[in-house]
């Protein structure tokens, strides 16, 4: 099963208003896991955008310039998305976004019936309480220390952990089963996860890495992790 962590910044709140998409970025999940390809573009939003939104974003009027328009980036964007489902905190928010985009370029727009929406998710798990991604990262003990300014891929790769602690994640199955659940055999014979293109930075503290060295240096010369 392909899915797609998705997230936009924008202009503002109301595409029909004339709020545009700035910023996408989106992570590739198969069967639950990261498989390392991403999409990310910064876009010109063919308008100006308000002080407190470039504060947000960390973006400018000088950086957007040059960017591409969302008419020049609408295949890429919807070639990488495929027909996958679209996983989006706020789903309707991002959702009204991109298929108003792909309206003014008289393209169909994306059912929405596709998206799934971790915001609803959260709320229905855990009534009452903050779901917000930063909340939801403070629950499930994820670090989000890097979000110190909205970002689309940041957010994305993000809310990629969350919705695999809200949903109790799936583990890989090995390639055990003569059929992955979800999948057509065919589909299955054609696709599988590639190596990530750049090795996740390691969480081990120095702390912990002398803590082991020392255990290690206790189990003397012949322990096999020495070897």
């Amino acid at each position: 099963m392909r899915e797609i962590v998705l997230d936009t910044e924008t202009t503002g709140f109301d595409p029909e208003s004339g709020d545009r998409i700035v910023e996408i970025g989106a992570v590739e999940l198969w069967n639950h896991v990261a498989t390392g390809q991403t999409y990310h573009q910064y876009i010109n939003p063919e308008r100006d955008m308000p002080q407190e939104a470039f504060e947000v974003h960390g973006l400018s009027a000088e950086f957007l310039s040059d960017k591409p328009r969302f008419a020049e980036i609408a295949q890429a964007f919807l070639d990488f998305v495929g027909d996958a489902k679209l996983v989006i905190h706020n789903a309707s928010f991002d959702m009204k976004f991109i298929n108003a985009e792909l309206k003014w370029l008289n393209r169909p727009a994306i059912p929405f019936d596709r998206a799934v929406d971790t915001l609803l998710i959260a709320r229905k798990r855990f009534p009452g309480a903050p779901a917000s991604l930063d909340a939801l990262c403070r629950r499930f003990g994820i670090d989000n220390s890097a979000r110190t300014l909205h970002g689309a891929l940041l957010d994305s790769e993000i809310l990629a952990e969350v919705y695999l602690e809200l949903t109790g994640g799936r583990q890989p199955d090995f390639a055990l089963s003569t059929e992955p659940s979800g999948t057509a055999r065919g589909e299955s014979e054609l696709w599988r996860p590639q190596p990530r293109p750049k090795k996740l930075p390691p969480r081990i503290t120095e702390a912990e890495r002398e803590a082991h060295e020392a255990f290690v240096a206790k189990l003397g010369e012949e322990a096999l992790w020495r070897a």
